[in-house]
């Protein structure tokens, strides 16, 4: 009996898939009926080479930059869906009661479970706080810096009055690798501050806004300087020798 190379009948062409309702039609290359009229030339011109080159790179910028704006629009919408969950501080309801004692309300007590969400927005689950829990996490920041084991959060160290003798912090919370210890708005206006003592002091100090001059500008700066510095010393044991130079030729 001759052996059967193939023994299995041939699989039968599986059907194509069927594309997605809501899949986008595919984009059309501005100019294919030229380059369909080119496909089977062996050679080009630069002229042909540099025109199919320039209007694929035009085209590719057109879509580069549609796709860049719907993205922009896309980050708005997410922005403005943020915004609108999360953007209320979570300080209005405990701000005062924060600021009159001087430390985060209810920082004597253990963190609780008690789950509670109103209108579409999610609460602190500690037990009786109703200001909103940080994004993406369960605790408003209040109670996330009275949890002794937490080590990510600091609260701000930017003095906003003096009461009975004892100085009262602002207390929002800031990552701990923060330096100095202020949040956003504080430290703004210890820059402030500081600019204004030393100039009070008489030092002539930079504007905090004024941007520094970049590492590499520097190190050009100090290149230069120092191949001054050697020119000058160079020239100047030049002027030394020819001087020397002269003696020794007139006492000959």
């Amino acid at each position: 009996m001759p052996n059967n190379p193939n023994p299995l009948p041939p699989r039968p062409p599986s059907a194509p898939p069927l594309p997605p309702e809501d899949a986008p039609e595919p984009m059309s290359i501005d100019g294919e009926e030229e380059d369909a009229a080119l496909a089977s030339s062996t050679h080009l011109t630069h002229e042909e080479l540099v025109t199919r080159r320039c209007r694929r790179v035009k085209q590719l910028t057109r879509v580069y930059r549609a796709h860049y704006w719907a993205m922009m629009e896309e980050l708005k919408a997410k922005y403005k869906e943020y915004y609108w969950t999360y953007g209320r501080s979570p300080f209005k309801e405990v701000e005062e009661a924060s600021k009159e004692n001087g430390k985060p309300a209810s920082a004597d007590k253990s963190l609780g479970f008690v789950a509670e969400e109103e209108e579409g927005f999610r609460k602190c689950l500690a037990a009786g706080c109703k200001a909103k829990a940080m994004a993406l996490t369960r605790f408003c920041h209040l109670h996330i810096l009275a949890d002794s084991k937490q080590t990510l959060y600091k609260g701000c160290a930017f003095v906003i009055k003096s009461s009975q003798g004892r100085a009262v912090l602002c207390g929002k919370p800031i990552l701990r690798s923060t330096v100095p210890a202020f949040c956003p708005d504080h430290f703004q206006k210890a820059e402030r501050y500081l600019a204004r003592a030393l100039k009070k002091a008489g030092l002539n100090v930079a504007s905090p806004s004024t941007v520094a001059p970049k590492f590499h500008v520097l190190v050009t700066e100090f290149v230069r300087h120092i191949q001054t510095k050697r020119r000058a010393a160079q020239k100047e044991i030049g002027a030394e020798v020819r001087v020397k130079q002269e003696k020794v030729s007139e006492g000959s």
